[in-house]
């Protein structure tokens, strides 16, 4: 689903102010990254902020737990309104992108809270979230499975966002293509489920337009 027919489909359907705003925010940023291909680094952001425009955000950050909450309510919502095609699109998914972001340690935050000697070790947990996802997608626990998924992406996200790699580095260009790959799916998807469902209430944005 292109950048293009989403707009002309947000154009075209009546909703309410908040939510044509949160979407053209949205669409806006994903134009941004569809003309990032060169570049994953601003790809993946540009990705991840169009992401974040879709449901109401808190300034305190995806760490605190009202964040966590929200995230789990906003995927919980979308899968109420199209489970199947979440679901095929991380079935299709899994044994690429999907599975290697998972068993990526790099994107696991509990292996960089070892590193910096924060907990004794990492694997134990790291084993458990790589058979719980695995077990979510046998049950098509799709709710579990985008909560795992996206808390790796996060975690890349704060790499990136906090200084904590190069860029063009070739050192994360894995999961960076990994990252982006699901992304781009992901996001054009929960933009048309939101268009399909205006009448639910995804929330207040964070920051209205103010004239």
């Amino acid at each position: 689903m292109t950048t293009t027919h989403l707009t002309r489909k947000l154009k075209s359907s009546p909703q309410a102010e908040i939510l044509t705003i949160r979407l053209h925010r949205a669409l806006s940023w994903l134009k941004s990254a569809e003309k990032q291909e060169g570049n994953l680094d601003i790809k993946f952001l540009s990705l991840w902020i169009a992401f974040n425009a879709c449901y109401a955000v808190d300034i305190n950050g995806m760490s605190s737990k009202p964040e966590k909450a929200k995230l789990r309510d906003f995927t919980s919502s979308l899968v109420q309104f199209d489970r199947t095609r979440l679901y095929n699109l991380f079935w299709d998914k899994y044994s690429g992108p999907v599975r290697v972001i998972i068993e990526n340690k790099f994107v696991f935050e509990k292996f960089w809270e070892y590193n910096r000697g924060e907990v004794e070790d990492y694997i134990p947990a790291f084993n458990k979230s790589i058979a719980t996802a695995l077990n979510c997608l046998s049950k098509e626990n799709i709710e579990g499975l985008m909560e795992i998924v996206l808390e790796r992406l996060y975690t890349l996200r704060n790499s990136i966002i906090h200084g904590g790699s190069t860029f063009n580095s070739k050192l994360n260009r894995a999961q960076l293509k990994d990252a982006c790959n699901i992304m781009q799916l992901l996001v054009p998807i929960i933009i048309d489920i939101m268009l399909e469902n205006s009448q639910h209430d995804w929330g207040e944005i964070a920051y209205p337009v103010v004239k």
